[in-house]
Protein backbone atom coordinates (compact mmCIF):
# COMPACT_ATOMS: atom_id res chain seq x y z
CA UNK A 1 0.00 0.00 0.00
CA UNK A 2 2.86 2.38 0.80
CA UNK A 3 4.44 1.74 -2.57
CA UNK A 4 1.17 2.55 -4.33
CA UNK A 5 0.77 5.77 -2.35
CA UNK A 6 4.35 6.79 -3.19
CA UNK A 7 3.89 6.07 -6.87
CA UNK A 8 0.57 7.91 -7.04
CA UNK A 9 2.06 10.92 -5.25
CA UNK A 10 5.04 10.96 -7.59
CA UNK A 11 2.75 10.85 -10.64
CA UNK A 12 0.81 13.83 -9.25
CA UNK A 13 4.04 15.76 -8.64
CA UNK A 14 5.27 14.98 -12.15
CA UNK A 15 1.93 16.15 -13.54
CA UNK A 16 2.23 19.45 -11.69
CA UNK A 17 5.82 19.82 -12.91
CA UNK A 18 4.70 19.18 -16.48
CA UNK A 19 1.95 21.80 -16.29
CA UNK A 20 4.28 24.37 -14.69
CA UNK A 21 7.02 23.67 -17.26
CA UNK A 22 4.64 24.00 -20.22
CA UNK A 23 3.29 27.28 -18.83
CA UNK A 24 6.79 28.58 -18.37
CA UNK A 25 7.83 27.41 -21.83
CA UNK A 26 5.01 29.41 -23.45
CA UNK A 27 6.05 32.68 -21.82
CA UNK A 28 9.74 32.07 -22.50
CA UNK A 29 8.88 31.55 -26.18
CA UNK A 30 6.98 34.83 -26.18
CA UNK A 31 10.03 36.55 -24.71
CA UNK A 32 12.55 34.80 -26.98
CA UNK A 33 14.47 33.55 -23.95
CA UNK A 34 16.42 30.83 -25.75
CA UNK A 35 18.44 29.48 -22.82
CA UNK A 36 15.34 28.92 -20.63
CA UNK A 37 13.52 27.45 -23.63
CA UNK A 38 16.23 24.81 -24.04
CA UNK A 39 16.30 24.09 -20.31
CA UNK A 40 12.50 23.82 -20.17
CA UNK A 41 12.50 21.37 -23.08
CA UNK A 42 15.01 19.11 -21.35
CA UNK A 43 12.99 19.34 -18.14
CA UNK A 44 9.79 18.33 -19.93
CA UNK A 45 11.55 15.30 -21.39
CA UNK A 46 12.90 14.33 -17.96
CA UNK A 47 9.47 14.66 -16.34
CA UNK A 48 7.92 12.45 -19.02
CA UNK A 49 10.71 9.95 -18.36
CA UNK A 50 9.89 10.09 -14.65
CA UNK A 51 6.19 9.45 -15.30
CA UNK A 52 7.03 6.52 -17.57
CA UNK A 53 9.43 5.05 -15.01
CA UNK A 54 6.83 5.37 -12.27
CA UNK A 55 4.04 3.76 -14.27
CA UNK A 56 6.22 0.99 -15.70
CA UNK A 57 8.17 0.22 -12.50
CA UNK A 58 11.51 1.25 -14.05
CA UNK A 59 13.82 2.27 -11.23
CA UNK A 60 16.63 3.33 -13.59
CA UNK A 61 14.41 5.92 -15.25
CA UNK A 62 13.48 7.30 -11.84
CA UNK A 63 17.16 7.57 -10.92
CA UNK A 64 17.84 9.54 -14.12
CA UNK A 65 14.83 11.72 -13.36
CA UNK A 66 16.13 12.38 -9.83
CA UNK A 67 19.59 13.27 -11.12
CA UNK A 68 18.10 15.73 -13.59
CA UNK A 69 16.12 17.38 -10.78
CA UNK A 70 19.42 18.19 -9.06
CA UNK A 71 20.54 20.06 -12.19
CA UNK A 72 17.11 21.64 -12.50
CA UNK A 73 17.29 23.03 -8.95
CA UNK A 74 20.73 24.46 -9.75
CA UNK A 75 19.46 26.10 -12.95
CA UNK A 76 16.46 27.69 -11.26
CA UNK A 77 18.64 28.88 -8.40
CA UNK A 78 20.79 30.61 -11.02
CA UNK A 79 17.66 32.20 -12.55
CA UNK A 80 16.65 33.52 -9.13
CA UNK A 81 20.11 34.95 -8.52
CA UNK A 82 20.17 36.44 -12.03
CA UNK A 83 16.93 38.40 -11.70
CA UNK A 84 17.75 39.49 -8.15
CA UNK A 85 21.24 40.49 -9.37
CA UNK A 86 23.02 38.54 -6.66
CA UNK A 87 26.79 38.91 -6.67
CA UNK A 88 28.20 39.94 -10.04
CA UNK A 89 25.12 38.89 -12.00
CA UNK A 90 23.34 41.67 -13.85
CA UNK A 91 20.18 41.78 -15.95
CA UNK A 92 22.04 44.00 -18.42
CA UNK A 93 23.82 40.88 -19.65
CA UNK A 94 20.96 39.73 -21.86
CA UNK A 95 23.15 37.29 -23.76
CA UNK A 96 22.94 34.90 -20.81
CA UNK A 97 19.28 34.25 -21.63
CA UNK A 98 19.12 34.87 -25.37
CA UNK A 99 22.55 33.55 -26.44
CA UNK A 100 23.22 37.12 -27.65
CA UNK A 101 20.82 36.67 -30.59
CA UNK A 102 18.33 39.39 -29.65
CA UNK A 103 17.61 42.24 -27.28
CA UNK A 104 14.49 40.63 -25.85
CA UNK A 105 13.95 40.18 -22.15
CA UNK A 106 11.29 38.54 -20.04
CA UNK A 107 7.79 38.66 -21.55
CA UNK A 108 6.50 39.87 -18.20
CA UNK A 109 8.55 43.07 -18.49
CA UNK A 110 5.97 44.62 -20.83
CA UNK A 111 2.96 42.44 -20.06
CA UNK A 112 2.99 42.20 -16.30
CA UNK A 113 -0.13 42.95 -14.25
CA UNK A 114 -0.99 46.64 -14.48
CA UNK A 115 1.99 47.54 -16.68
CA UNK A 116 1.61 50.54 -18.96
CA UNK A 117 3.93 50.54 -21.97
CA UNK A 118 4.74 53.89 -23.61
CA UNK A 119 6.92 54.04 -26.75
CA UNK A 120 9.66 56.65 -26.85
CA UNK A 121 9.70 58.29 -30.25
CA UNK A 122 12.76 59.71 -31.99
CA UNK A 123 15.18 58.02 -29.63
CA UNK A 124 18.80 57.64 -30.69
CA UNK A 125 19.37 54.92 -28.11
CA UNK A 126 17.60 52.22 -30.09
CA UNK A 127 19.53 50.09 -32.60
CA UNK A 128 18.20 49.57 -36.09
CA UNK A 129 14.79 47.86 -36.29
CA UNK A 130 14.25 48.37 -32.54
CA UNK A 131 12.38 50.89 -30.45
CA UNK A 132 12.67 52.27 -26.96
CA UNK A 133 9.79 51.98 -24.50
CA UNK A 134 9.07 52.95 -20.93
CA UNK A 135 7.15 50.65 -18.60
CA UNK A 136 5.29 52.05 -15.61
CA UNK A 137 2.46 51.23 -13.23
CA UNK A 138 3.31 47.54 -12.78
CA UNK A 139 1.71 45.97 -9.74
CA UNK A 140 4.56 43.47 -9.60
CA UNK A 141 7.89 43.90 -11.35
CA UNK A 142 8.77 41.30 -13.94
CA UNK A 143 11.88 40.09 -12.13
CA UNK A 144 9.81 39.08 -9.11
CA UNK A 145 7.41 37.17 -11.35
CA UNK A 146 10.38 35.27 -12.79
CA UNK A 147 11.72 34.64 -9.28
CA UNK A 148 8.36 33.27 -8.08
CA UNK A 149 8.16 31.02 -11.16
CA UNK A 150 11.65 29.64 -10.52
CA UNK A 151 10.94 29.21 -6.80
CA UNK A 152 7.86 27.14 -7.70
CA UNK A 153 10.02 24.97 -9.94
CA UNK A 154 12.51 24.44 -7.11
CA UNK A 155 9.69 23.57 -4.68
CA UNK A 156 8.21 20.95 -7.01
CA UNK A 157 11.66 19.58 -7.88
CA UNK A 158 12.54 19.02 -4.23
CA UNK A 159 9.35 17.04 -3.62
CA UNK A 160 9.89 15.13 -6.87
CA UNK A 161 13.45 14.27 -5.89
CA UNK A 162 12.40 12.92 -2.48
CA UNK A 163 9.59 10.77 -3.88
CA UNK A 164 11.67 9.60 -6.84
CA UNK A 165 14.36 8.36 -4.45
CA UNK A 166 11.74 6.68 -2.27
CA UNK A 167 9.89 4.95 -5.10
CA UNK A 168 13.10 3.85 -6.83
CA UNK A 169 14.36 2.37 -3.54
CA UNK A 170 11.11 0.45 -3.10
CA UNK A 171 11.31 -0.86 -6.66
CA UNK A 172 14.95 -1.88 -6.23
CA UNK A 173 14.11 -3.69 -2.98
CA UNK A 174 11.29 -5.53 -4.75
CA UNK A 175 13.62 -6.55 -7.57
CA UNK A 176 16.22 -7.83 -5.10
CA UNK A 177 13.65 -9.80 -3.11
CA UNK A 178 12.23 -11.27 -6.30
CA UNK A 179 15.67 -12.42 -7.44
CA UNK A 180 16.40 -13.92 -4.01
CA UNK A 181 13.13 -15.84 -3.79
CA UNK A 182 12.74 -17.01 -7.34
CA UNK A 183 16.27 -16.79 -8.66
CA UNK A 184 17.52 -20.04 -7.17
CA UNK A 185 14.40 -22.03 -8.05
CA UNK A 186 15.02 -21.82 -11.75
CA UNK A 187 18.55 -23.22 -11.38
CA UNK A 188 17.96 -25.69 -8.57
CA UNK A 189 18.48 -29.36 -9.21
CA UNK A 190 15.37 -31.49 -9.34
CA UNK A 191 16.04 -35.24 -9.18
CA UNK A 192 13.92 -37.44 -11.40
CA UNK A 193 10.68 -38.40 -9.77
CA UNK A 194 9.84 -42.04 -9.32
CA UNK A 195 6.72 -43.13 -11.08
CA UNK A 196 4.02 -44.39 -8.81
CA UNK A 197 3.01 -47.18 -11.17
CA UNK A 198 5.76 -49.70 -11.80
CA UNK A 199 5.17 -52.57 -14.13
CA UNK A 200 6.43 -55.83 -12.62
CA UNK A 201 7.77 -58.27 -15.14
CA UNK A 202 8.26 -61.93 -14.29
CA UNK A 203 11.86 -63.05 -14.07
CA UNK A 204 12.69 -66.46 -15.53
CA UNK A 205 15.83 -68.27 -14.45
CA UNK A 206 17.29 -71.45 -15.81
CA UNK A 207 16.74 -74.63 -13.73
Amino acid sequence: MGKCNGRCTLVVICGLQLVAALERQIFDFLGYQWAPILANFLHIMAVILGIFGTMQYRSRYLILYALWLVLWVGWNSFIICFYLEVGHLSQDRDFLMTFNTSLHRSWWMENGPGCLVTPVLNSNLAPDDHHVITVSGCLLDYQYIEVVSSALQVFLALFGFVYACYVSKVLLDDEDSFDFIGGFDSYSYHPPQKTSHLQLQPLYTSG
